[in-house]
C-alpha cells in the first residue's frame, strides 16, 4: 500500500428493507467477521452484543423495521452505526427488576467506550452509534 495516498478507512455497509429477529443473528455474525478481519477481534463480542441491542430497538420501535448498519474501522477504534427513518429518539429508562425490557441502552453504555444518537440531516431519522477502542 502506498503510504503517500490517503485511503478511506475500511468500511462495511448493509441496508435492510424489513428486518426480522432472525436477521439480527446474521448481522451480529457479520460484525464479528469484520472485526476479526480488521484485526479487532478482541472487541468482537462486545460489538456483537451492542449491535444486537440496537437492532432489537429497530425491530421493536421502527414501524417498517428498516435500517442501515455501517461498520467503520479507523484510528484504533471500531465504530458501528445503526440508522433508521424514525424521528423518535431512543430514551434510556430505569427498568424494574421484573421488567422484560428497558435495559438495552444501559448495556450498550456499559460495554462500549462511547455511544450516542445523531439526527439525520433532514431530521426525519436518526443514527445510533457506538465505538470500541481496538
Amino acid at each position: 500500500m502506498n503510504k503517500d495516498i490517503a485511503y478511506p478507512p475500511p468500511q462495511y455497509h448493509l441496508i435492510l428493507a424489513a428486518m426480522s429477529p432472525h436477521a439480527v443473528r446474521h448481522i451480529r455474525r457479520m460484525v464479528r467477521i469484520y472485526a476479526e478481519m480488521w484485526e479487532m477481534g478482541h472487541v468482537a463480542d462486545a460489538a456483537g452484543l451492542a449491535v444486537t441491542e440496537l437492532l432489537a430497538n429497530v425491530i421493536k420501535h421502527v414501524p417498517d423495521c428498516s435500517c442501515a448498519v455501517l461498520l467503520i474501522a479507523e484510528e484504533g477504534r471500531l465504530r458501528v452505526e445503526v440508522g433508521d427513518n424514525s424521528p423518535v429518539l431512543p430514551v434510556r429508562r430505569t427498568a424494574g427488576p421484573w421488567d422484560e425490557s428497558g435495559r438495552g441502552l444501559d448495556l450498550v453504555d456499559l460495554i462500549t467506550d462511547a455511544w450516542g444518537i445523531d439526527r439525520t440531516p433532514a431530521r426525519s431519522g436518526k443514527r445510533v452509534w457506538f465505538e470500541l477502542k481496538a
